[in-house]
């Protein structure tokens, strides 16, 4: 039976090998990043997209616009709207549950102030997609979707995740969104 049973010790030696060196290739990733993004002018865009996504208000907002200016599809609306806060919800509770903590490199400069010390996945990233998706089945029109790799590379330029962190967030908000935009099957009566 003691055959059986796994050396802990050095499952999380390895685990701690491989966990060390994708971090470390995130650090250089979000450096390279930042590096490559460093205009005054785009971190400054960057930050004012960080603003418009805090907390998922814009895209709550433009739901509940959206709802108020199409009457006909004002239940679809209205159901993408609340996907988008959930989406935001699901990143908040998966930051707790994860503790990640955000960059903290002395390399990675860190260019707006956040809400938390956690970083996976990324809320900003979660909403982003989800309302990007939802909504742009909605209007019948792709262009939302632009807002995905724009919020996605702002939270990296900012200094405030790691590039997983948004990956993670934008696959949550992406299921999310795909799920409400998939248009309604009438129940049987």
């Amino acid at each position: 039976m003691r055959s059986l049973l796994v050396d802990e010790r050095g499952v999380t030696t390895r685990v701690s090998i491989v966990t060390r060196r994708l971090q470390q290739q995130e650090v250089a990733a979000l450096i390279t990043i930042q590096s490559r993004t460093s205009a005054p002018v785009i971190r400054r865009s960057a930050a004012l997209l960080s603003h418009v996504g805090e907390h998922a208000l814009c895209w709550t907002a433009l739901g509940l616009v959206g709802a108020g200016l199409d009457p006909r599809q004002r239940r679809p609306w209205l159901r993408a709207t609340a996907t988008v806060v959930g989406a935001h919800a699901v990143g908040v509770v998966g930051k707790r549950v994860v503790r990640r903590r955000r960059p903290s490199d002395p390399r990675i400069r860190v260019h707006v102030a956040t809400p938390s010390h956690w970083s996976f996945p990324s809320s900003h990233a979660a909403s982003t997609t989800a309302a990007a998706v939802a909504y742009s089945g909605l209007l019948r029109r792709r262009y939302p979707l632009i807002a995905i790799p724009v919020m996605m590379t702002s939270r990296v330029i900012l200094g405030v995740h790691y590039p997983s962190d948004v990956l993670a967030g934008a696959l949550i908000g992406a299921v999310m969104g795909h799920l409400v935009a998939q248009p309604r099957r009438a129940s049987p009566s």
